[in-house]
């Protein structure tokens, strides 16, 4: 067995996507009156985050080699369509890492309630259908909608209701420029992908819209992150130190807007990694000394 192999395809890269959520979801729990963080329900949460992720990755990188659709492809090689990784071994790994998340996921809700185990379930079922299965929704363009609910909405308010047992409106409000910065990594590393993904049948969202429409919608998505973290910032003053992250986005803009593609669309997708990164936690220290 190679590890660099397996880290390979775990995708270190998107890992950022796991981690904003449970921060800032986390930090929001300050923002209710008489709750206090409990720090090893926030670290079970963020468990529960990173195995989904990477169970995801694994799903994602079996189910595309099997069909074919990474055989071909411009961004680094997977563990299957590269063959240097059985298929059988990549589902064993992704059942694993989706134990992980259900084990952590228990511990909460023994501790918070049985909700949490409806939710897990529902999230996990999503990750698996992403890409698996017989009609995966990943390749009908609604692989966005599922980012912006899992790795937004619900990781998100989740990791506040842990803490608090209610919804929070503040953690809702804050869950939308956590997932709007999750779409568009999805959607830079689609767009990417664009020539080799329609071939394949892989009818994502940037191949239902377009090269050009794609590019549009990335830097619309940017604009929009700024919008909200300013409406946090109404409620959480300091939130609006989250900006200077999304500052960080001109250079990845300007390189889809002037029509980069192939290899110089993954040096932007690297960026935009940082871009989520900074302004995520950013957010969430934000958050919590407001």
């Amino acid at each position: 067995m190679n590890l660099s192999h397996w880290v390979q395809g775990a995708r270190l890269r998107t890992l950022p996507a796991a981690v904003v959520p449970v921060a800032v979801g986390t930090a929001a729990v300050t923002q209710v009156e008489g709750v206090s963080i409990i720090w090893w329900r926030a670290l079970a949460a963020l468990v529960v985050s990173l195995a989904l992720q990477v169970a995801t990755n694994f799903v994602n990188d079996y189910a595309d080699g099997d069909r074919g659709t990474d055989s071909d492809r411009l961004g680094p090689a997977r563990l299957v369509g590269g063959g240097l990784v059985s298929s059988r071994d990549v589902k064993v790994a992704a059942v694993i890492c989706f134990a992980v998340a259900g084990v952590a996921g228990l511990l909460l809700a023994l501790a918070v309630g049985p909700e949490l185990i409806a939710v897990g379930a529902v999230s996990m079922l999503a990750g698996w259908a992403y890409t698996g299965g017989p009609r995966p929704y990943g390749y009908y363009g609604l692989g966005e909608v599922f980012v912006f609910v899992f790795f937004g909405v619900v990781a998100t308010v989740g990791s506040t209701y842990v803490h608090t047992e209610s919804l929070s409106g503040f953690s809702f409000l804050a869950s939308v420029p956590v997932g709007l910065l999750a779409v568009a990594l999805l959607v830079i590393n689609n767009l990417r992908d664009i020539p080799t993904d329609g071939p394949a049948g892989k009818r994502t969202l940037a191949v239902r819209m377009g090269d050009r429409s794609t590019r549009r919608f990335y830097v619309g998505l940017m604009v929009l992150v700024g919008v909200f973290i300013g409406l946090c910032s109404l409620h959480a003053p300091l939130s609006f130190i989250a900006l200077v992250g999304v500052l960080l986005a001109a250079e990845p803009a300007r390189t889809v807007l002037r029509g980069a593609a192939g290899r110089d669309l993954i040096v932007a997708l690297g960026m935009t990694g940082r871009v989520q990164l900074v302004a995520g936690g950013l957010l969430a220290v934000g958050i919590f000394l407001s």
